[in-house]
This record gives C-alpha cells, structure tokens and sequence, in this order.
C-alpha cells in the first residue's frame, strides 16, 4: 500500500466556489496501484502555501506520493512547479517527459504544461493538470511505471533491471 497525498492548488476550489473533480479522479486511480489517499487539501495557488504544504506531507506525514493537481499553466497565479521545484532535491524529468510527448498526440497546447517532478527525502511528487480529462488521461500513462519507483524509494526494492 501507498501513502498518497493530494494537493489541489485552487483559488476557487479553496474558497468553495469551484468543485474539485481532480481530486476524484485521481482518487479512482491511485487505487489501481493499491494507492491510498491519506492526506487531501485544496489550497489557493499560492508559492509558499504551496511549498509548506509539500514539506508537511513529506517530512512530517511521510507519505510515499504526492499528486498535486492545477497551478501548472500560464497563469500569473499558477505557480505550482515554483513551489515545487523549491522543495525537491531531485528532478525526475521523464514523468513531464511522457506527459507532455502523450498529451501532445491529443493536444498541440499541451507543451504549454509546466509541470514538473521530483523526489524530497522519500516521497516522489509529480504536479497533474487541472483537468479531470487531463489528469485522467496523464495518470493512464505514468501509474504503470510508478509502484517500481516508489518501491525503491521506500527501500522495498532495488533491482531496475527485469
């Protein structure tokens, strides 16, 4: 089992204002890889509400995966990757990678994304759309390869090679 956070940087959904589809979706399928969500939160997309959020939910609860969701475009107030890349003492460029390569079969727009991941400590953090559609669709291509890691890092695991 997964310990999985989410982290939904919404200005709306923070005020009430906007239900958080995201969330559910990525609800449905972290249970796919015996994921469970032990921590949620929407917050306003702001950089150090952001960041102290991420630090909590990797230092303090320990969690082995943390899905954030929105803040990821051009917006003036998505600063998601900022926060992100803050706190991460390690890139894993593949998984933005994959997202971006897939996304572009169905969406020219999708190199816009500005998502990024990273590892703190023992938690793999990976920032998601904000679209239910997205988000769905960004999980379908990177949940087959993520319990291998996450295994590594929670040290249950060391062999890369099949």
């Amino acid at each position: 089992m997964y310990k999985v956070g989410i982290i939904t940087a919404s200005d709306k959904g923070s005020r009430g204002e906007r239900e958080d589809l995201s969330a559910q979706v990525i609800k449905e399928e972290v249970a796919k890889i015996d994921g469970e969500i032990v921590e949620y939160v929407i917050i306003p997309d702001e950089q150090e509400i952001i960041k102290n959020k991420l630090i909590e939910f990797s230092d303090v609860k320990k969690l082995d995966l943390i899905l954030t969701t929105g803040g990821t475009g051009f917006s003036p107030r998505d600063v998601t990757p900022e926060a992100t890349l803050e706190v991460i003492e390690r890139l894993v460029p593949g998984i933005p990678e994959l997202v971006r390569m897939e996304s572009y079969k169905i969406t020219p727009r999708a190199i816009l994304s500005r998502a990024t991941a990273g590892i703190r400590k023992q938690t793999l953090i990976i920032n998601l759309p904000g679209s239910p559609k997205a988000v769905r669709e960004n999980l379908s291509w990177i949940l087959p390869s993520l319990p291998h890691g996450l295994d590594i890092l929670k040290g249950t695991d060391s062999e890369c090679a099949r």
